[in-house]
């Protein structure tokens, strides 16, 4: 008797599964709140050169003074004649900023005056965020497959926590860095450690409905209030309070859910594991006989002593690459990742230029989670995963492009609103090819790797999102190539999905063993939507011949 079986007996859908898909929904929350505080706290708003002539004045009146002026925002002027501002002595540099501040909110680039020749130092932070991304992805994911994923989960959140805290209280730039690098140590870590740990104790069938529709509405939720509580709080050293207490949170977990059954199964806990699902059962108001457990352990100590005889190797992330297939999915997985990770990232953050308030520009187009996740709920138990990752990257590319020529060629403050749409539209496209993605990696690597190798796929895209103002500084040379470019990125790895094997109502792999011959013998263009239709038509055309 397998997993799934016992599972359905002790409840794969109840009240446990509730409680741990409402901690999945905080989790979000709190994911969504440090993913892009980063943006929001080094936000920086128009600027120029500060003097004695221009105090009291307002943004019209600075635009006009500076108007025959380049570079207004380093540029000091040595006074101001008739209402036009004459340029200082190009030896001379500002030492003071008029900022037109949004809604007052005072950012760390504001506070510090870190602009002009010092504008690179919250690129700096940003840099060694996304480092430490790469590092907490990597040591988390092991910690997960050693001493499981709910410690590893809290210990990742607790840390991502810990570094905004530390944030909140620098001055300089060392500290700074440091303080980021501990930041980025639980980049999206905590939120894929509890994706996985709601994955296994979730019913198939109720996966799609439960993993995307709770991820739309609270990551949404988290996305959409987050600037404006930024700009209610008025400050980034409080807004990072607000983005970093909430995780305390998390320490309530343990109280709540178990570890991953199906983990200490791989580890050979089988009391442990017996333990969980029993507390699954009694949480769900279901009794499970003793013998249906002693039937589920003796099946996987006979799995395992069986695996153990054909490959006395333990199962880990580089043995993916041993095996022709498993490398090939495995090698499809890390390029994709990037690919969606970097598209992902070059949509989401260019939010400044569009001719409208960066903050409220961030909030509204965020509220497309929502649809995107009803997207992903109604189609991709449909069209199948493989259709629905190759659908939507196929599709955001086309959005893509179409948004970079509509920013190239209209004038943004006479069609902020058009501009708008179409930047959520792109978001829109985005986010359906990265939600999709997760899940469809989570299925196709076997259990015994699952949060070591999902880490590993991840932390490739991590340390992609580092190009991503490369890749949005191209639009210097011309304005919709960003847009072009990852368009282009996105048709490839369209035509990438059609490699990987589809996962829709199919026992997923447990082992690497399982792993290599999973879906064997499947063509790359099979899409059980397709094959339904037409085995439909088969039996309606059998019925028909029959006299």
């Amino acid at each position: 008797m397998d997993f799934d079986r016992v599972l359905e007996k002790c409840g794969n859908f109840g009240r446990f599964q509730f409680v741990i898909l409402i901690l999945y929904g905080y989790t979000n929350i709190l994911s969504s709140l440090h993913y892009f505080s980063q943006t929001l706290i080094t936000f920086t708003p128009e600027h120029w050169c500060s003097h004695d002539d221009l105090m009291g004045l307002s943004a019209e009146d600075l635009r006009s003074i500076y108007s025959n002026v380049s570079h207004s925002s380093c540029t000091p002027l040595q006074g101001v004649i008739n209402g036009t501002g004459i340029p200082a002595d190009s030896s001379e540099i500002c030492q003071d900023w008029i900022f037109e501040r949004e809604s007052g909110y005072e950012s760390l680039t504001t506070e510090l005056k870190w602009v002009c020749d010092k504008s690179h130092q919250p690129a700096v932070g940003q840099s060694f965020f996304f480092l430490g991304s790469v590092v907490g992805t990597i040591t988390f994911g092991f910690l997960s497959d050693h001493i499981g994923r709910l410690p590893a989960m809290l210990m990742a959140t607790l840390s991502g926590a810990t570094g905004d805290f530390m944030t909140s209280f620098v001055h300089t730039l060392p500290w700074f860095a440091f303080s980021r690098f501990v930041s980025g140590l639980s980049t999206d870590t905590m939120y894929y450690l509890m994706y996985i740990l709601v994955f296994e104790y979730l019913s198939p069938k109720r996966r799609t409905f439960g993993l995307n529709i709770i991820l739309a509405v609270f990551y949404c939720f988290g996305l959409m209030t987050s600037p404006w509580a930024a700009i209610w709080i008025g400050n980034w050293r409080r807004y990072l309070w607000l983005a970093s207490l909430p995780a305390l949170g998390v320490l309530v977990y343990p109280l709540l859910i178990c570890e991953s059954a199906q983990w200490l199964l791989t580890k050979k806990k089988y009391d442990e594991a017996v333990a969980c699902l029993k507390r699954v059962a009694k949480f769900n108001g279901r009794q499970v006989e003793d013998s249906v457990f002693d039937e589920f352990v003796k099946h996987y100590r006979e799995k395992m002593n069986q695996q153990a005889q054909v490959n006395k190797q333990r199962d880990t992330f580089l043995g993916m690459f041993r095996t022709p297939r498993l490398r090939r999915f495995t090698l499809t997985l890390l390029l994709k990742s990037v690919i969606i990770t970097l598209s992902y990232d070059v949509i989401n953050r260019n939010m400044e230029g569009l001719g409208t308030s960066p903050f409220k520009l961030f909030s509204l187009t965020s509220s497309v989670y929502l649809p995107a996740g009803f997207a992903i709920l109604l189609l991709q138990n449909r069209i199948g995963r493989k259709g629905m990752a190759c659908g939507a990257l196929f599709v955001g590319g086309i959005i893509t492009a179409v948004t970079g020529f509509l920013i190239a060629f209209l004038d943004p403050k006479e069609n902020a609103i058009l501009l708008a749409c179409m930047v959520a539209l792109g978001r829109f496209g985005s986010t359906v090819s990265y939600d999709a993605e997760i899940q469809y990696a989570a299925e196709i690597i076997p259990t015994s790797v699952r949060g070591q190798a999902v880490s590993n796929i991840h932390v490739v895209g991590l340390a992609s999102s580092s190009l991503a103002f490369y890749v949005i500084y191209l639009a210097q040379y011309y304005k919709p190539l960003p847009s072009i470019f990852i368009s282009c990125l996105m048709f490839f790895g369209a035509a990438l999905c059609l490699s990987l094997p589809e996962t829709l109502h199919k026992k997923l792999p447990e082992s690497l063993a399982d792993g290599e011959v999973f879906a064997m013998n499947e063509s790359c263009f099979y899409f059980p939507c397709f094959y339904k239709r037409r085995d439909g038509l088969t039996k309606h055309a059998d019925l028909k011949s029959e006299p």
